[in-house]
């Protein structure tokens, strides 16, 4: 692994899109890097981009990772361009951000994984609700026993589908398209994280109920997690509604809720009442997440670390949404690969 960088960390952005925008916004928030280069294979998004954002333009991602004033590279590609681009940037020696989901399937994670861990450089995986301030918020206070066991858990992430940020690649099978792999897989990995247990099996529906699309605009998931425990992810990419991104987890010895729209935070359930927990929202609370994520990858190229969010975490999640595409074609329960 490189050494510890101590002042700045040169970054390579692979991507040009509204995600990569957002993280070139937090990492100038975060500190402690400067933006080299910037890549996408169309000239005119990634010149508008470096406009915007500074560092050279380029369209070829080899030229950006033979670039030696890169250290760190953050990957934000479509999803079916997820595995090629962080194996290059593997064995070209660079740091990787890698965006949700790590890859389309597990064997592509397990590859990412493989390369990261041969040519030992940090792979932090952006699952961003982790970073959420009324997430770590939930997190905190579940481990530290004040809900007791948790037994039951609900995550929703349901949210207009067509929003101005979509592209075509959204809506095709072969590039890694649909909600659940898009926007419900924030849903499912913050269950996962709060439950702190892995999936085991899981029974699921996928449709196309809303939109003109090859892909899923709609996922109910139920998930068996190895200590017993049980829950439910709801993944709606409505045509018209209005947006949920909450979650309940009901414990032996109280209830926590936590919504990330508007000021609604934590609310602890005891004696019949939800109280809520003060300072458990924030504003800008995505792009906040996302300034964390980046001060989490600088922590761990400093410390020569393991990064919060590991290569195992992300081939997990992936792992149980294709269990649920495999339970939703043979309408039965599936079990996970490990």
């Amino acid at each position: 692994m490189q050494g510890p960088i101590a002042i700045m960390i040169g970054v390579g952005i692979i991507g040009a899109g509204y995600i990569a925008g957002l993280h070139a916004r937090a990492m100038e928030r975060a500190g402690g890097f400067t933006l080299i280069a910037a890549c996408s294979p169309r000239a005119d998004s990634v010149n508008a981009f470096t406009a915007l954002h500074g560092g050279r333009a380029t369209t070829d991602r080899h030229d950006l990772l033979a670039d030696p004033a890169i250290q760190a590279v953050l990957i934000a590609t479509p999803h079916a361009l997820h595995e090629a681009a962080a194996i290059d940037a593997a064995r070209a020696g660079k740091h990787i951000l890698l965006e949700k989901p790590m890859a389309e399937n597990v064997a592509a994670c397990t590859r990412i994984a493989t390369a990261a861990a041969a040519h030992r450089i940090v792979l932090l995986l952006g699952h961003t609700m982790r970073f959420f301030h009324t997430c770590m918020v939930a997190k905190q206070l579940i481990d530290a026993g004040e809900i007791g066991e948790p037994v039951l858990g609900t995550s929703t992430m349901m949210k207009s589908w067509m929003q101005t940020n979509r592209r075509p690649w959204h809506l095709g099978a072969s590039s890694g398209g649909g909600v659940l792999l898009t926007a419900g897989i924030h849903a499912l990995d913050r269950l996962m994280w709060l439950m702190n247990a892995p999936v085991v099996r899981v029974s699921a529906t996928l449709r196309t109920a809303f939109h003109d699309q090859e892909v899923d605009d709609l996922a109910l998931l139920f998930l068996r997690f190895a200590n017993g425990a049980a829950g439910s992810v709801t993944s709606v990419g409505y045509r018209d509604g209005a947006p949920s991104f909450a979650a309940e987890i009901v414990g032996t010895k109280a209830s926590l809720r936590l919504d990330l729209i508007g000021t609604a935070g934590v609310s602890i359930g005891r004696n019949e009442t939800w109280i809520s927990v003060p300072e458990s929202a924030e504003p800008e609370a995505q792009l906040r997440a996302i300034t964390r994520e980046w001060l989490a990858l600088r922590s761990a190229i400093n410390q020569d670390a393991p990064p919060v969010v590991t290569a195992q975490d992300g081939r997990h999640v992936v792992a149980v949404i294709s269990a649920a595409r495999r339970s939703a074609e043979q309408l039965r329960e599936i079990d996970v690969e490990f």
